[in-house]
């Protein structure tokens, strides 16, 4: 007997890029081996400074009488840790002169969860049959939104303008003259850097989205998971912004804690209300363990030089390596490009005119033991079944170990140039 499912249910329930992205991400870390070369997902390499950071703090947390009975038997509000959440907003109001309070900062089960309840809050349907969407300026965007809505289209995607940079560059900029604007746009969200890209939106870029904001009386939602100033994987310069008409949130994930499932939500006090009040109907609390571990860290300021002097050089090393395979792997035959790697921890390959599509090619390289994830899951909101560069994408990982990553590019290249061949044959 089957049971039938709610809209609702069948929006939710039955796959989505993103449950498949983590499924085979968690498939792949449980078997383990050298015949999977995981370059998909966004999970974070094991940084062996950070490693240890964590495991003198939990030894710290068993050591403290009581510490750990707190964070493991009590729960905590569902906005957050007062503590916690008054630690953060010092950090930004000493370090970058912010007004901001313990009222502006929320806790969510992770920054996934925080944009599920925010897109739901603000999008989709309103009374009289209105409908109101969230405007992403800049597409291709992070493939975990693209499920989320409640069971209606809440998406209104523009492509962007391509820039051209040598012979296998690009980067892509917002194409402010193609995005239209009216009453049912409920916000404005992008990610900085820019997942899956890896591209930085310049600070000309965020002012504009900022401007174009509050002339629509709109926020603007940035997602900051890799951003600056923690977990700061980002290669460019990039100033941290927010005011009260900017949604900012942050994530411990990226600095290496995923597990905890953290997010962290900067916004007015009446949205942090709203978030308090959509956890407590939704899973009563938060988890305490990201939050008890790295509280110290921000009252003292610690995770600001963890993640200037620690993770962003660790990562630039990576991408800086990752496009070296590139250039070893990737000969003249193909026509490729490589999206500017300004942060994050993946590269986005563009191959033109690919004779297969992405979804095709990311099948044939799975097959192969490299799990990668396809571009076209990264282009929604874009009513467009003609534009075949939507088709013609991959994102990479290159969080793993040297020799699977470069042993993962090999591979890539030699699919793609039987996908070629094949088809000139």
């Amino acid at each position: 007997m089957t049971w039938e499912l709610s809209e609702f249910g069948k929006h939710l329930c039955c796959g989505s890029g993103i449950g498949e992205l983590m499924d085979d991400l968690g498939h792949a870390l449980a078997s383990g081996g050298d015949e999977i070369r995981m370059l998909g997902g966004g999970q974070p390499a094991h940084i062996p400074v950070m490693d240890e950071r964590w495991r003198q703090r939990l030894a710290e947390i068993v050591a403290n009488e009581g510490e750990l009975e707190h964070m493991l038997g009590n729960y905590e509000p569902p906005a957050g840790n007062l503590s916690f959440r008054a630690a953060v907003a010092g950090l930004f109001r000493e370090k970058f002169g912010w007004q901001v309070g313990v009222e502006n900062i929320g806790v969510t089960m992770g920054g996934q969860t925080a944009f599920f309840f925010l897109f739901n809050a603000l999008a989709g349907r309103f009374h009289a049959d209105r409908q109101k969407k969230i405007l992403l300026p800049l597409v291709p965007e992070y493939i975990g939104y693209a499920n989320q809505s409640l069971g209606t289209e809440i998406f209104a995607g523009v492509k962007p303008s391509i820039e051209m940079i040598g012979d296998h560059e690009f980067k892509y900029h917002v194409d402010f003259d193609s995005i239209r604007v009216d009453e049912d746009i409920a916000a404005i969200c992008v990610s900085r850097p820019t997942n899956p890209t890896g591209n930085v939106l310049t600070d000309e870029e965020i002012s504009r989205l900022n401007a174009l904001a509050h002339e629509l009386s709109v926020p603007l939602m940035i997602d900051n998971a890799y951003g600056a100033p923690f977990p700061n994987a980002i290669f460019t310069d990039a100033k941290p912004v927010w005011n009260d008409g900017i949604i900012l949130t942050l994530s411990l994930s990226k600095i290496g804690l995923p597990g905890t499932r953290t997010g962290i939500v900067i916004a007015r006090e009446e949205i942090i209300s709203a978030l308090g009040s959509m956890t407590s109907i939704v899973g009563l609390a938060n988890p305490n363990v990201g939050q008890a571990i790295v509280k110290p860290l921000i009252e003292s300021g610690e995770i600001l030089s963890l993640s200037d002097d620690v993770v962003q050089p660790f990562y630039k090393a990576r991408s800086r390596k990752a496009l070296g395979w590139v250039e070893e792997f990737f000969d003249e035959t193909l026509p490729y490009r490589v999206h500017r790697s300004e942060g994050a921890f993946f590269l986005w390959l563009w191959f033109e005119d690919l004779p297969i599509t992405s979804r095709e090619l990311y099948e044939r390289l799975k097959s192969r033991g490299v799990l990668v994830v396809p571009g076209s899951y990264f282009f929604f909101g874009v009513d467009d079944p003609q534009w075949r560069h939507r088709d013609e994408c991959l994102r990479v990982s290159f969080t793993m170990s040297d020799e699977i990553v470069r042993d993962g590019f090999r591979i890539i290249a030699d699919e793609v140039r039987k996908a070629y061949q094949q088809a000139s044959s």
